[in-house]
């Protein structure tokens, strides 16, 4: 999915707002990411942990309370998020644990992948050709709403009306993954996973809850 920027310097708030919530989002995309050696270094160097508490409670203050810490747990050893990772979300008989596609949390995975598929191509949107760009995928669907953000602070800057992209984010949230998110925490409670996946999670969770507060209004 093509990504978009958002340079929002000396807009309005409702604007600024917007742009911050869309790098917000691909900052979650980018945690979610297969820890290679360098994602390894930026989670144990605290990097990973400032930016996602910087930006997630910069946009929600509420979000102040949780501890961030375990943003910043890579594990002993350089490949212990990299094992993990494959542990939790790639692996697994029948499939991973975890799965991080939205459409392996109900029966009816055609279906859900389909209505995605409606929601990008309205939008004039078309995924990729791999594993990571699967409509029900996670990061797809943060993408996403990335996406949506973006243009909702171009209308805003442009002096047009934000409401349709605000109301789409937010059936899109509230349709997908608000849906199945807290689905995918209840798994990785269950595998007692390092910290940095559970924090992921859990934040991530509560982020979208948020947003579902911020676009409803």
């Amino acid at each position: 999915m093509t990504e978009a920027g958002t340079d929002t310097t000396g807009a309005s708030p409702p604007t600024q707002r917007a742009g911050a919530r869309s790098r917000a989002y691909l900052l979650v995309v980018r945690a979610f990411d297969y820890p290679d050696r360098e994602f390894v270094e930026v989670v144990r160097g605290g990097l990973m942990a400032r930016a996602m508490q910087d930006a997630l409670v910069g946009i929600h203050p509420e979000m102040a309370s949780a501890d961030w810490s375990g943003l910043a747990d890579a594990g002993a050893g350089d490949d212990d998020l990299a094992v993990e990772y494959t542990r939790l979300f790639d692996v697994g008989a029948g499939g991973p644990p975890c799965p991080l596609c939205g459409g392996l949390y109900g029966s009816a995975r055609m279906k859900t992948m389909e209505e995605c598929v409606r929601f990008y191509n309205h939008f004039g949107l078309t995924l990729a050709e791999s594993p990571r760009e699967l409509p029900d995928h996670l990061a797809t669907q943060l993408e996403f709403l990335h996406f949506l953000a973006h243009r909702e602070a171009e209308a805003s800057g442009q002096g047009a009306d934000p409401g349709p992209w605000r109301r789409a984010a937010r059936d899109f949230i509230e349709r997908h993954p608000g849906k199945w998110v807290p689905q995918l925490r209840a798994r990785l409670i269950k595998q007692k996973p390092m910290r940095f996946f559970q924090t992921l999670v859990e934040q991530t969770e509560r982020f979208l809850g948020y947003e579902l507060i911020e676009l409803g209004r």
